[in-house]
């Protein structure tokens, strides 16, 4: 089991994301609306694992990852992201992503990139 810091603009996907992790036996030990406050809480709470997605307001997933990694050159970010953003998803990989999930999630997937990750 591992404890998650889930990172997302939308409330819906938040709470979408934190019911599947429940149900694979996770906790959701944290939720941050925007890369921000992703940073905060990730020095806060130490989480396992971060979901982070990529296009937020004020910092976005890819600008977040970078700070996390800077504060935890071991932080295991899982990147979301809408499909058509290629490009920024390999800036995160190039950044210290350890993988990523497209939106919709699918809990095969999700509990695919957390056993890749752990």
């Amino acid at each position: 089991m591992a404890s998650v810091l889930v990172t997302d603009d939308a409330a819906f996907m938040r709470m979408q994301l934190k019911d599947i992790l429940t149900k694979l036996g996770h906790e959701v030990i944290g939720e941050a609306e925007n890369g921000q406050v992703s940073i905060e809480k990730y020095q806060e709470l130490k989480p396992d694992v971060v979901t982070m997605d990529i296009t937020m307001p004020e910092l976005n997933g890819v600008d977040a990852l970078k700070e996390i990694k800077k504060l935890d050159g071991n932080a295991l970010v899982i990147m979301c992201s809408a499909m058509g953003q290629q490009g920024m998803v390999v800036e995160a990989i190039q950044a210290g992503a350890k993988d990523f999930i497209v939106k919709p999630f699918s809990s095969e997937r999700i509990q695919e990139a957390l056993e890749k990750v752990l």
